[in-house]
């Protein structure tokens, strides 16, 4: 019996939509349905009445999902089980982020597992959250673009890009792409030194030989949002943190290469911790899922 298959059958049952259950395991709807289309044609059953956007389960699939809701309940108690053998309700777990877009997922999958661990989050520049992992303030860092250090022990996690932005009524507001060079008639605006996302970009500049007329800095990603929206000049941000403001516009720089990879760290010290390694193992988990969701 397949588990993916299985779990996509119940959140399907559960959210009586393709849609949301998708969302909820955070997977492609092609991929769930075919998940479900494969359990019902390796056993030659109904699982599902489809009509519209609502979903009704058969008989047969009511009777399968009585089963699956055991199941799958009895998996979670034991994971919560095995996690007190080890400790991990009595434990905690301190993060320092960068950013929300990442940490949150990742400590809503901890939670889920682990609910009475306890966690708490500090948000700061790059500089700042490796300042307070040295300093043991935090156990976890969360950065992009970290150099290698022999006290840290560290995982890719997730490649990006940077883009700009303008507000909607910029002259690039309809515009797709701009080339680089084109950011020198502009203010931009920055995060304060310390941001990965600013030193990414700087670098990207001084290699080009692009020097922007006037950059105007602030203290956090909100502000330089803000600034932008308010038409105070262009900005830079990670294309998974853009967001849906309908205030904004993006634009890739399609003559520059501006990736940049999140990278999930500790110190080397700290690995083998029962918190920081089932951290470390749902951190694994999800990559993986992200991996084969793009490929």
């Amino acid at each position: 019996m397949n588990h993916s298959q299985l779990k996509a059958f119940h959140a399907v049952a559960q959210e009586n939509s393709f849609t949301k259950a998708a969302a909820a395991l955070q997977v492609s709807q092609p991929t769930l349905s075919g998940h479900v289309k494969s359990l019902e044609n390796g056993y030659g059953v109904t699982l599902f009445q489809r009509g519209g956007r609502r979903v009704e389960l058969t008989e047969f699939g009511k009777s399968l999902f009585d089963i699956t809701q055991r199941y799958f309940v009895s998996e979670l108690e034991a994971l919560q089980l095995l996690s007190t053998a080890k400790g991990l309700l009595r434990g905690r777990l301190r993060i320092g982020a960068d950013s929300p877009y990442y940490v949150i997922p990742l400590i809503a999958s901890f939670s889920r597992l682990f609910p009475s661990v306890h966690r708490s989050i500090f948000f700061g520049n790059s500089q700042e959250v490796l300042d307070n992992l040295f300093a043991r303030k935090s156990d976890i860092g969360i950065l992009p673009e970290i150099e290698p250090d022999d006290r840290l022990h560290i995982i890719p996690y997730r490649h990006d890009r940077l883009v700009v932005f303008t507000h909607r009524g910029h002259a690039w507001s309809r515009r797709k792409s701009i080339r680089l060079h084109e950011v020198e008639d502009q203010t931009l605006i920055m995060r304060e030194t310390g941001s990965s996302t600013r030193a990414v970009f700087e670098k990207v500049l001084v290699a080009s030989n692009v020097r922007p007329k006037n950059i105007l800095e602030m203290g956090s990603r909100e502000a330089v949002r803000e600034s932008v929206a308010a038409g105070l000049g262009v900005g830079i941000v990670c294309d998974s943190e853009f967001g849906h403001d309908t205030r904004l516009h993006k634009l890739p720089v399609r003559d520059a290469r501006l990736s940049i990879v999140e990278y999930i760290t500790c110190l080397r010290e700290s690995r083998n911790g029962a918190v920081v390694t089932a951290f470390f193992e749902i951190v694994r988990e999800t990559a993986e899922a992200h991996r084969t969701r793009q490929a």
